[in-house]
């Protein structure tokens, strides 16, 4: 025992200690929120203004077009779609939309053109030589006959890949001929808005004791919770992996294996690592939970993200439990690889059937998501390599019955007991072969006659 733990120690300070550690663990909750705050900073620089010049002979879609593209109707319509997707907007989410609004309604410029008396293809070309002169950016040919089903509405720009005015851009235009087309069937576009306004269906799931629980927030926490355990069981796995490889390659096995049992040395380096990867873990849990206190304190509410699930303590320990089952699963399976290969690189070629295997069970966490009392999902979170990443999902969706929770345990826990049984019985031999990668018959002699 004594032996056991000092090298569960040693094992444990060798990964915690390490700058590569502390710096993945840190920045791992950093890049999550640049990822989420970057791209919005990015999106929400205002570029140079669009000079566009629109040709309507009939002087009716213009007109429509301008005013859909000021800040007052962007702001009016992004109130409106944020109101349908939420049931409250707070100040500071008002002022969001309206700063929002006035970037949108800013990015165009409309550039008066009279094309009065000129034939088509010479007010196209004029046109087109404003823009090679830089005197434009961008028009639009609306067709006289904009109100029938074949009219091809004519748009040329410079700033072809500006997909975010492009996009604002062509909604008005839409919007402006539907309106125009109301106007002139004497139909009140007030009353047609009234008529095919959106319901407001509440959408909210049930627990098994009959609770009520928000089905955005149960997706979006299950899907966290499943990558984050497919995450830490891959890289501390290939950790593994690369561990065993390392001390092949220096031979410092031949040492160790005199002062101590390879199956005690396999079992230790296992129990290390683990618990590295729970104090990982651990920290990266702290760290989404300290975001997400920031970022209520500055927006004075959290109504802008999914309502999330009531996670009690017995739950935590659950996603625990089967935390540890996937990761001994898995790391029995990379310490057998790194003891028959002889570098990293042949490690890596091996690793993929197993992180395939992990990405599959992560796939099936959707599955059991949509419904987590089929039997699909039932067997999914029960069966082995697969459950370490499905039951914590199923258990945060709808909690199942405990006898199929400790089912799922004891299956998963047979599972790695066969498999530190067979990675120590190859651990054994294959340590102190050098210079091949074993083949599968030698393997089969190793796990026979160690």
């Amino acid at each position: 025992m004594k032996k056991f733990l000092a090298v569960v120690k040693h094992e444990y300070r060798k990964i915690v200690l390490k700058w590569a550690f502390l710096i993945g663990t840190l920045l791992m909750p950093l890049l999550a929120s640049l990822f989420a705050v970057v791209p919005a900073i990015i999106f929400s620089l205002k570029g140079e203004p669009t000079r566009i010049a629109i040709v309507d002979p009939r002087g009716k879609i213009a007109p429509r077009i301008e005013a859909n593209l000021s800040s007052e109707k962007i702001a009016a319509k992004v109130e409106k779609q944020a109101r349908e997707q939420m049931s409250n907007i707070s100040l500071s989410q008002q002022d969001q939309i309206k700063r929002g609004s006035q970037q949108g309604g800013g990015n165009f410029i409309f550039i008066k053109y009279d094309a009065t008396g000129k034939a088509p293809e010479d007010v196209r070309s004029a046109l087109t030589k404003s823009i090679s002169d830089n005197m434009l950016d961008a028009y639009l040919i609306v067709p006289e006959n904009f109100d029938a089903a074949d009219a091809v509405f004519e748009f040329r720009s410079r700033k072809a890949a500006d997909f975010v005015s492009n996009g604002s851009f062509e909604d008005a235009v839409n919007d402006a001929v539907r309106s125009q087309r109301l106007a002139d069937a004497n139909i009140s576009e007030d009353k047609l808005r009234a008529l095919s306004q959106h319901i407001d269906l509440e959408k909210k799931g049930l627990d098994e004791k009959g609770g009520e629980k928000d089905v955005d927030g149960v997706m979006a926490a299950s899907f966290v919770i499943g990558l984050m355990i497919y995450i830490t069981l891959a890289i501390y796995g290939q950790a593994i992996m690369a561990a065993v490889v390392e001390e092949k390659e220096t031979r410092i096995a031949e040492i160790l294996f005199s002062s101590a049992r390879p199956f005690t040395l396999m079992l230790g380096k296992l129990v290390g690592v683990c618990l590295a990867g729970l104090t990982q873990l651990a920290i990266w849990i702290a760290s989404v939970l300290v975001l997400i206190a920031i970022v209520a304190a500055q927006a004075g509410t959290l109504d802008f993200l999914p309502k999330m699930p009531e996670i009690t303590l017995l739950m935590v320990a659950y996603f625990f439990v089967f935390f540890i089952l996937g990761y001994f699963i898995y790391a029995s399976i990379f310490a057998l690889i790194g003891s028959i290969v002889t570098t990293v690189q042949e490690g890596g070629q091996f690793a993929f059937p197993p992180i395939m295997v992990m990405l599959v069970a992560f796939y099936f966490s959707f599955v059991v998501i949509r419904d987590p009392n089929s039997s699909i999902s039932f067997w999914v979170s029960i069966a082995p390599f697969l459950a370490p990443i499905t039951m914590p999902v199923r258990i945060l969706a709808e909690m199942p019955p405990f006898w199929q929770i400790g089912l799922a345990v004891l299956v998963n826990g047979a599972a790695i007991a066969g498999l530190v049984w067979l990675a120590a019985r190859v651990y054994r031999t294959g340590m102190l072969m050098y210079g091949k990668r074993a083949t599968i018959p030698e393997v089969w002699k190793w796990i026979r006659e160690s």
